[in-house]
């Protein structure tokens, strides 16, 4: 690479660029996980509307399956956005992903409810939900992968976990527009039209987050864009993008995200979606306490990611996780059973920012730890489908799961199902891992640079296992 500035001016300049890129590509993933924590947020005031009207808790069920279906689009919009990226571009697979989203939000906040149309305002519901998850399923790996790609190289780690802040961010979006909500509408109001608010929020500022990502910088080269289009009717050898690629060459890595992504993701969404309702349900404390204590909670939970992903550069993605995997698999069935028998929003409060202090291991490194496992040619389809994968098998079935299990008088069977994924998550953190080794990202960015100033060098990165 020919160097022709000053390095402190060049260092300073892909800092700055790092970082609004960084805010761009996490604008819309905070509004994409905005919509989807609204609907987990807002589904007590709107399930009998959508559902079931003569038995609320069986409503209630059906909305949370309804939330967990979502994560059955996941894959497929993980492929297809993982593809897109790898092909033409990861700026025009986000811009894309944020409009679905758009769409798939304005449909809740405009839709009749089955006393209106009946069971067409089910299914209705259940095609937006598909939408979004389509939608969220690509945001994943695209802006993990953008995030990673834009970040400099020393910063990986810090820069990375600002999509945490943001997947988080978005909840606690949610859950402020929830708190607000409450305190200013009756809750007849809420259940009545109330909750159409939150979705047309997440509408407009889609459309805003729409115009910023058009000015995003693109990160993979000319060269990978022409690639996927002439490469494989020219030869036999596979496209960048696409699945043969991914599972010949790079299946290992592939198998490494789902399982260590299983663990994380049940842990994570048991501590941040799941535990509202079991608040309400188990712990009898009233809606508007749990959505302050859910709140604070993950707020705090939200500020900790830049600092832990700072301390993944210095001591590597590995150890961490090994950390998130020995506290989950000790202290998941202590705080759980404990926060069942609890009353006092305070001590409901700490017990749920204990279990999100174990949590903030794994999010605050995961986007960029598998990352570094693929090459730029296959790594958002990589990241995003194995992520995919294991949330719809995994994390997006805990609070329905969860639901059910309290129902039929079987609550502690949660702490366990949980206890074991964080377990099996925990051998895979240690036995095939690498920790602290030259990855794809050094490689393709040694310096945080753009693709156009790549000096790849022919050099072999370390692989999985």
């Amino acid at each position: 690479m020919t160097i022709t500035q000053p390095r402190t001016a060049v260092g300073a300049a892909v800092t700055r660029r790092a970082i609004a890129n960084t805010l761009k590509g996490s604008a819309g993933n905070l509004i994409e996980w905005y919509d989807l924590y609204v609907y987990a947020a807002f589904s007590a005031y709107f399930a009998t509307y959508f559902f079931s009207t003569k038995d609320p808790v069986q409503a209630q069920i059906d909305a949370y399956l309804t939330f967990a279906l979502t994560f059955l689009m996941r894959p497929v919009g993980s492929w297809f956005f993982g593809r897109y990226a790898d092909r033409r571009g990861r700026r025009a697979a986000l811009t894309l992903s944020v409009t679905l989203m758009a769409a798939g939000s304005l449909l809740v906040a405009v839709l009749p409810g089955v006393a209106q149309i009946g069971a067409w305002s089910t299914v209705l519901m259940y095609a937006s939900r598909l939408l979004q998850g389509f939608s969220v399923g690509g945001e994943y790996g695209t802006a993990a992968t953008y995030m990673s790609e834009v970040a400099t190289a020393k910063r990986r780690g810090f820069f990375s976990s600002f999509q945490y802040v943001t997947l988080v961010g978005g909840q606690v979006l949610a859950l402020l527009t929830l708190i607000i909500l409450q305190n200013v509408l009756a809750e007849a109001e809420l259940k009545a039209w109330g909750w159409r608010i939150p979705f047309a929020i997440g509408a407009v500022a889609a459309l805003v987050v729409l115009w910023l990502r058009r000015s995003m910088d693109e990160t993979i080269s000319p060269q990978q864009v022409a690639a996927a289009k002439t490469h494989g009717a020219r030869t036999s050898a596979a496209e960048p993008g696409s699945l043969k690629l991914l599972f010949t060459k790079h299946w290992k890595p592939f198998v490494v995200v789902v399982f260590l992504t299983m663990g994380g993701t049940c842990a994570f969404y048991l501590y941040t979606t799941y535990i509202l309702n079991f608040m309400n349900s188990v712990s009898q404390i009233p809606k508007t306490q749990t959505s302050v204590i859910n709140f604070w909670a993950l707020f705090v939970y939200m500020l900790l990611h830049p600092l832990f992903g700072l301390l993944s550069d210095k001591i590597g993605r590995k150890a961490q996780l090994i950390v998130f995997g020995v506290l989950g698999a000790v202290f998941t069935w202590p705080i759980m059973s404990t926060l069942a028998g609890v009353r006092d929003p305070f001590i409901a409060f700490w017990l749920m920012l204990a279990g999100l202090l174990i949590v903030v291991n794994y999010t605050s490194v995961s986007a960029i730890v598998k990352a570094e496992l693929f090459p730029a040619s296959v790594r958002a389809l990589g990241v995003g489908l194995g992520y995919a994968v294991a949330n719809s098998l995994f994390g997006g079935t805990v609070p329905f799961i969860g639901s059910w299990l309290s129902s039929s008088g079987h609550k502690e069977w949660l702490f366990t199902y949980v206890t074991i994924t964080i377990v099996i998550s925990l051998v895979v953190y240690i036995v095939f891992l690498p920790n602290k080794k030259r990855t794809y990202l050094d490689e393709e960015f040694p310096a945080g640079a753009a693709p156009e100033s790549i000096d790849d060098g022919g050099r072999e990165p370390s692989r999985v296992g």
